[in-house]
């Protein structure tokens, strides 16, 4: 039986973008709290939350991390989340693990695009809230403006519960003290923000303090979570993670002030879909059948072995528990239980509601499945995570690996709910989608070291369609075959016209008597939808065209079906290119957060790229919103131009929107290039 409680837990999500030292101070804490006998560090790759040698090697997080340390009676959770906005999916599935989010701000870098992100998605969900200014060795002078970076950014919720030293060897702790030599600002104005933050979270309090009643530190502090908790207060303190200044301080805050699984932010079971769905907050009862969420999957890189780790909202886990997955197809026994520290798993008898707990060998689940015990409840509701934006089309350097690497993907897929791996139906090629280049060459990499599965990567093919403009009327074609065994012979006349847009293919029996025999009409038609498929113009597939079927003429003998699919086929081409044919190409709503400084360059730059720019919104901390419509041709690769543009500040999201005709230039442009491509695929 663990030592602990459920009111003991507290989950906490380390964010922030990347370079903001979330890792270092992740290992101070262990190192401070006597985990580890030396202090890990990124740069001299000894950090025991860097598990993988992707992450060592690259210097940064790719994966979310877990650790645990026990602190004034609390178990403290600690999930260390990736900062580089292309693996904001293994963030935001850190914050559906905790009640509270730390969001670590590094003085140099101040508050990036990736810190915006991740606080707001915090906020949204309810969480309690907590910032962190981390290397505060680096810069004392700079904390007054990156004081005010966050008041204007985050709103005036924001207060400091503690100041740096004059020195930045220490901290001073703002709710005790009310003098003191800060490295910047007042200590006496500072404690006294704090106070009327705190007390705005108690009517009765504010009464007594609003009256001239001198408020008692054990009621300040009482009230204190309460705050926090309500979000009416954004503490933020200040630590050197690589000099262990301020890490007891945050760690006592943490304890003392950040909510539970029973007072935190709920996990929201939903039911029933439309107008029969049912939303309610799950209560972390112990009684209960147990009830989770996967909020992070990994892989042993040399057993290959799976590990699901589950935020557990209800009932309890043993050895010999069965779960299932919602919609999954049978039960599985847990087996060992463990809580993971670093890159180790540590077994334990049993596992209470709101504790984070990972299971080894479960085969079915994903991230962000729902397991649960007893009667299947519906699906814990998850955060919003970002579409893919960035594809590539993956094609195996070895023959014969393409089940082992479509298994490898799927793998990333399954842990990443912002990697996408579909097989294009129209081009049959393997696309991989995920947030970035980054985002997917770092899986890639991994996969050849782990697997020795190498790849070749290309930009996958737009997915253009062909249509027609104009109508023509009565358009012949013979099909004779009469030589070499049984003859063939089939001749039809077809209207084709445009059908409107989106409707796709209708085709219409307009023969009246007996032209054509009942039983052959039919073959037209699957005759002329195999030419769409194949297309006409660039062998893209043909789309909104609206085929009459209005004379013909059979023969007695060598009339067949295949006879009038291949006239079907023909006699559409025929009609199609005289239809005065268009190419169609997607085109995305396109969203693009940048500094303000930068909405001229983006706005220039989209409408060169044929953009048409549908409006823009200002947002807190000097950053601006543009919306537009843009050809996905002209924005596949947008993410690295963008990146240049705005110096890594900028990001931005894509959804299809419709589809339009080609400009003519660009039509004829494409047509030569597919035609090479063919010439080219012949020749091979």
């Amino acid at each position: 039986m663990p030592s602990y409680t459920t009111a003991d837990i507290r989950n906490i999500a380390l964010v922030g973008h990347a370079g903001a030292g979330k890792t270092s101070l992740a290992e101070a804490i262990l190192h401070k709290m006597g985990v580890t006998n030396r202090l890990g560090s990124v740069d001299d790759k000894t950090s025991v939350l860097d598990i993988d040698e992707e992450e060592r090697e690259r210097g940064h997080s790719i994966d979310s991390a877990l650790t645990h340390v026990s602190y004034q009676g609390r178990e403290i959770n600690l999930i260390d989340t990736p900062g580089y906005p292309d693996f904001y999916g293994a963030a935001v599935t850190g914050l559906a693990a905790a009640e509270t989010a730390v969001v670590v701000i590094g003085v140099a870098g101040g508050i990036q695009i990736n810190t915006r992100k991740l606080f707001q998605a915090a906020r949204e969900r309810g969480m309690a809230l907590v910032i962190v200014i981390n290397k505060i060795d680096a810069g004392l002078d700079e904390l007054g403006r990156l004081m005010k970076d966050i008041e204007e950014s985050f709103g005036p919720a924001c207060r400091c519960a503690n100041l740096p030293g004059a020195d930045g060897k220490g901290v001073i702790d703002c709710l005790t003290a009310r003098s003191g030599k800060a490295a910047f600002g007042d200590v006496a104005q500072t404690h006294t923000n704090l106070v009327e933050s705190i007390i705005e979270a108690d009517e009765a309090l504010m009464e007594s303090y609003l009256g001239g009643e001198e408020v008692p530190a054990e009621k300040l502090t009482a009230v204190f979570g309460k705050a926090v908790r309500t979000q009416s207060l954004i503490p933020i303190l200040f630590t050197s993670a690589r000099n262990e200044v301020g890490v007891e301080e945050l760690l006592s805050l943490i304890a003392q002030t950040c909510p539970s699984p029973r007072d935190g932010a709920k996990l929201i079971l939903a039911s029933g879909e439309g107008e029969q769905r049912v939303e309610t907050a799950i209560a972390p009862e112990i009684e209960d059948n147990p009830l989770g969420l996967v909020v992070r999957l990994s892989y042993d890189p040399r057993s290959h072995i799976k590990y699901s780790t589950v935020r557990l909202q209800r009932g309890v886990l043993k050895a010999d528990s069965s779960i299932q997955v919602t919609g999954g197809k049978r039960a599985m026994r847990c087996g060992t239980i463990g809580k993971i520290q670093g890159d180790k798993l540590e077994a334990i008898d049993l596992a209470l509601p709101g504790d984070l707990v990972t299971l080894p060998k479960l085969e079915e689940p994903k991230v962000f499945d729902t397991v649960f015990a007893g009667p299947e409840p519906g699906r814990i509701a998850t955060p919003p995570v970002p579409s893919p934006m960035y594809s590539l089309a993956i094609e195996p350097k070895s023959r014969g690996d393409e089940t082992k690497i479509s298994g490898a993907l799927a793998e990333a897929a399954d842990a990443d709910p912002t990697i996408k791996v579909e097989r294009d139906s129209q081009t049959n090629e393997l696309i991989v989608s995920a947030l970035g280049e980054l985002h997917i060459r770092v899986n890639l990499s991994r996969m050849r070291r782990r697997r020795g599965l190498e790849v070749n990567t290309k930009t996958p093919e737009i997915p253009y369609r062909e249509t027609v403009t104009g109508v023509a009327r009565t358009v012949e074609y013979t099909h004779k075959k009469q030589t070499g065994g049984a003859g063939q012979y089939a001749r039809v006349f077809v209207d084709m016209e445009p059908n409107e847009r989106g409707k796709g293919y209708e085709f219409v029996d307009s023969i009246f008597g007996g032209a054509i025999d009942q039983q052959f009409r039919p073959s037209v038609d699957k005759g002329v939808q195999a030419a769409m498929v194949q297309g006409v113009l660039a062998g893209f597939p043909v789309v909104d065209v609206k085929v009459s079927l209005v004379d013909g003429k059979t023969h007695p003998v060598d009339s067949k079906d295949i006879a009038f699919q291949i006239a079907g086929r023909e006699v559409f081409r025929k009609a199609f290119l005289l239809c005065h044919p268009i190419l169609l190409e997607p085109i995305v709503n396109l969203e693009v957060v940048v500094p303000t400084a930068n909405v001229g360059d983006i706005t220039g730059d989209l409408a060169g790229r044929r953009g048409r720019i549908q409006g823009q919104d200002m947002l807190p901390g000097n950053m601006a919103v543009i919306r537009a419509q843009v050809p996905l041709a002209e924005v596949q690769q947008y993410n690295s131009q963008l990146k240049s543009v705005t110096g890594g500040q900028g990001s931005y999201s894509v959804e299809l929107s419709h589809y339009e005709p080609v400009p003519p230039n660009v039509t004829q442009q494409i047509i030569a290039r597919r035609k090479a491509q063919k010439e080219k695929e012949k020749e091979e």
